[in-house]
């Protein structure tokens, strides 16, 4: 979260940079009740 919102102007953003899969990381956070909020650009 913190490298996310301080590094990044999004998950998308910070995704292709660390050639990370998205999906996989919103439904694995998801599963810990953390979504992500564009307008705030961090998982609550």
């Amino acid at each position: 979260n913190t490298k996310l919102r301080d590094f990044y102007p999004s998950l998308e953003a910070l995704c292709e940079d660390m050639q990370a899969d998205q999906k996989e990381i919103t439904d694995k956070l998801k599963m810990i009740d953390y979504e992500y909020d564009k307008d705030r650009n961090q998982f609550v």
